[in-house]
């Protein structure tokens, strides 16, 4: 079988299951495992697919993402270009789970699928924590305009799962801007900064701490300002366990 990636956490997927042999093509930010990825045909952004050549690499099966806006125009060009198509659209830790068994039965790894989400699951279990403060984090994917997650993010429910909650878990959407003043009113104990598409040592904490009318926010007056790298947040896979990790983390500390 031939599959093509578009999309790092459906890349990373089909590594976990061990169907790296299978890839033939993967989009430009697919960058884990390095030593699979390094030398594949790329095929553009996720946001600017070459469908020419994806068509190209004569694929058995694209494997795509709802998980991005502006993903939506990628998935109709492919299916306009009749392209054999999975594509697939977390918006819970369980859709997550769910995905990757979608995945692997399309691989033709059923058992490998079933065998990853029960070891996901119980690392999982063991990041889970209780606090009985439930410290409220904000998470960043943006600095300016800041954008958080919402109701319909995986990420509320890595916050819940470690005892915490996300201020904005009740807005229904996948994410949204956030202005001053509901940063402020929601008085988060954390910030945690897993900016999309930039490298963990390039976020700058600097620019949150100089943001003047957060002044009296919790996290900037107890100095709670963290960084999670956005592949361990933002990818809908086997990585986001590695997040939910850190996040205990920063509940340990703000509870210390």
């Amino acid at each position: 079988m031939r599959v093509v990636s578009h999309t790092c956490s459906n890349t990373e997927i089909v590594c976990a299951l061990g169907c790296a042999d299978l890839l033939v093509g993967v989009d430009d930010h697919s960058d884990y495992p390095v030593e699979v990825v390094r030398n594949l045909p790329r095929i553009g952004p996720d946001l600017s697919v070459d469908v020419e050549r994806v068509k190209e690499l004569k694929p058995d099966l694209v494997i795509s993402s709802l998980t991005v806006p502006g993903h939506e125009k990628i998935i109709e060009a492919l299916e306009a270009a009749k392209l054999p198509l999975l594509v697939v659209e977390p918006v819970s830790l369980e859709d997550v789970y769910r995905d990757i068994e979608r995945i692997a039965q399309a691989l033709g790894v059923d058992q490998r699928g079933r065998d990853l989400v029960m070891r996901m699951r119980a690392q999982a279990a063991d990041a889970a924590g209780l606090s009985a403060s439930r410290p409220a984090i904000l998470v960043e994917w943006w600095p300016k305009p800041v954008i958080v997650p919402g109701k319909r993010s995986w990420v509320s429910d890595m916050i819940a799962a470690v005892g915490a909650t996300n201020p904005w878990s009740g807005r229904d959407c996948k994410s949204t801007p956030i202005t001053d003043d509901e940063a402020i009113s929601t008085a988060p104990d954390a910030v945690v900064l897993s900016w999309c598409g930039i490298e963990p040592d390039k976020v700058r904490p600097d620019i949150v701490r100089r943001r003047e009318a957060w002044r009296h926010v919790p996290a900037l007056v107890n100095e709670h300002i963290y960084r999670i790298p956005e592949a361990w947040m933002g990818r809908p896979g086997p990585r986001l366990i590695a997040g939910m990790r850190a996040l205990r983390d920063i509940v340990v500390r703000l509870g210390a």
